[in-house]
């Protein structure tokens, strides 16, 4: 169940509605709000607590809505566009499908914006600021990796602020993803999403990459061809997916190139302990030959391998539904061994003060994904990116495979994201 809910929020509603077919053709108000509430008992929670500002957030039970760029306008100069004329006149130089050369770590926006799981609270905006200008004063480039989903589209917003504060925000790789609602069903709602994402970043060029964020029970070709357009377009420059498995990589990867368009990434949940798109079904193989590049979310597995929790004390820190997950993790022998073994390979290193967490990522690093930890405060942006300052060998690879293996700190089973498209048969997720 404590699965199930932490994945809630990566997914947030599919589960809840993954057993309706919606079509983007209803268009009555009344009948999405009466769909919306027929669902509310399982995603009420998830929306209420992810909402933090009206005139930002996603209305979901209205599509035509939430397409609408200048619905989401963020406080911007009156110098932005945010419309598709605007980012369609990128310059021509500008070679859309290269994607941007990506760096060896990213930071993930999920926490900009979410309630439930991260206790966001707006009055602590100006952290999310200072995390921004560190990684973009520092590092070159930087990825940040958003959804319209995370604070239904708070994230977006935050991010497009800040990037706009920039001089030259050249080295600023902006990453987000389209959010498969069950009552998206057509190719356009892909473009109109992408359009109200742009709004919200109000940037003024292409979306650097755009993903689809999770597969759907259905209509998963039609989100394919609606990226495509959206490629084709000039909205983005290059198209990526998450949380997809091998078969239904392979498929997009197919399709897209029938109509000339690279997929470039696949952004996926790997970690220390969680592990199963090496060791369970070769979904990282699948991904590298293709040529595509892995983003690893959620490196630290949610915090656990942070270092910061060690027994029921510290747990009682940790507020929403994370502690129920912590609590059954930390009583398992196997993690703190794991752990142990971490501070081990951290000790090594200490002439670069290498962390617990900083292990972590950089173990990601050598299996030769993109970890994109979050960071809300300085000091976890300092130290993701103090992850470069040094590097694991060989042996401190196979030691942590070693003491790691088999542990899985959620199930798999429990995943809210729809296993089959039901209208191919095809496997869109298993790991």
């Amino acid at each position: 169940m404590m699965g199930r809910l932490l994945l809630l929020a990566l997914a947030a509603l599919p589960r809840a509605f993954s057993a309706l077919h919606i079509s983007d053709d209803i268009t009555s108000s009344f009948s999405r709000r009466a769909f919306v509430s027929r669902s509310a008992s399982v995603a009420t929670s998830t929306l209420a607590s992810t909402i933090s500002s009206p005139a930002n957030a996603i209305v979901p039970e209205d599509d035509d809505a939430a397409a609408s760029p200048s619905s989401f306008a963020p406080p911007s100069s009156s110098s932005l566009s945010p419309s598709s004329s605007a980012i369609a006149s990128a310059s021509s130089s500008e070679k859309l499908g290269n994607i941007p050369k990506l760096p060896p770590i990213g930071l993930g926006c999920w926490s900009w914006g979410d309630s439930l799981f991260w206790g966001y609270d707006p009055r602590n905006d100006d952290d999310l600021r200072s995390v921004f200008e560190y990684a973009t004063s520092r590092h070159a480039p930087v990825l940040f990796d958003s959804a319209e989903l995370y604070g239904l589209g708070r994230s977006e917003t935050l991010l497009g602020i800040y990037s706009r504060s920039l001089k030259d925000p050249g080295d600023v790789v902006i990453a987000t993803k389209f959010a498969a609602y069950p009552w998206r069903t057509k190719p356009e709602s892909v473009v109109r999403a992408c359009e109200a994402s742009a709004g919200r970043l109000g940037t003024g060029r292409p979306i650097d990459l755009y993903q689809i964020h999770f597969p759907n029970a259905y209509a998963n070709e039609a989100y394919w061809d609606g990226i495509a357009d959206a490629y084709e377009k000039g909205l983005i420059r290059a198209v990526g997916v998450s949380n997809y498995g091998v078969d239904a990589v392979r498929a997009c990867h197919a399709a897209l190139l029938r109509r000339g368009v690279p997929l470039s990434t696949n952004q996926i949940q790997y970690s220390l302990l969680y592990q199963h798109p090496e060791k369970s079904n070769g979904l990282l193989r699948c991904c590298k030959d293709l040529g595509m590049e892995v983003l690893a979310y959620s490196p630290l597995a949610l915090g656990l391998l942070s270092g910061k929790y060690a027994n029921t004390d510290d747990i009682r820190k940790v507020g929403g539904p994370r502690r129920a997950l912590f609590e059954r993790n930390v009583a398992n022998p196997q993690l703190s061994e794991i752990i142990g073994a971490m501070r081990d390979v951290a000790d090594g290193h200490a002439e670069s003060g290498a962390t617990v967490s900083q292990v972590a990522i950089n173990w990601c690093i050598a299996k030769g994904t993109i970890p994109i930890p979050g960071a809300r405060t300085l000091r976890q942006v300092e130290s993701n990116y103090g992850s470069l300052d040094w590097k694991m060998n060989e042996d401190e690879i196979k030691f942590l495979d070693k003491v790691s293996r088999g542990y899985s700190y959620i199930d798999v089973s429990a995943s809210p994201f729809p296993r089959v498209d039901k209208d191919t048969g095809l496997v869109m997720f298993d790991s």
